[in-house]
């Protein structure tokens, strides 16, 4: 009987723990890469928020400049 025991232990409780520890170790390679990669992507959202609000300042220092102009050269 403990032969038997011990035979179910090696071939069958085993590898299924071996595997369940491999998904878990597995698991959490993935969570750290997605936290990694939402940290990535928050910095290249902040970045492009930067730009964007550079060139909307940048095309109203253009109109105001020519506004400027067209009154100068309605006068």
């Amino acid at each position: 009987m403990l032969d038997h025991i011990n035979e179910i232990m090696r071939w069958i409780v085993a590898p299924i723990a071996a595997f369940v520890w491999f998904i878990y170790m597995r698991q959490q390679r993935n969570n750290t890469d997605i936290a990694v990669i939402k940290s990535e992507l928050s910095s290249y959202r902040l970045s492009n928020d930067r730009e964007i609000k550079e060139m909307r300042e940048t095309v109203r220092a253009i109109f105001m400049k020519l506004d400027s102009i067209e009154q100068s050269l309605r006068k």
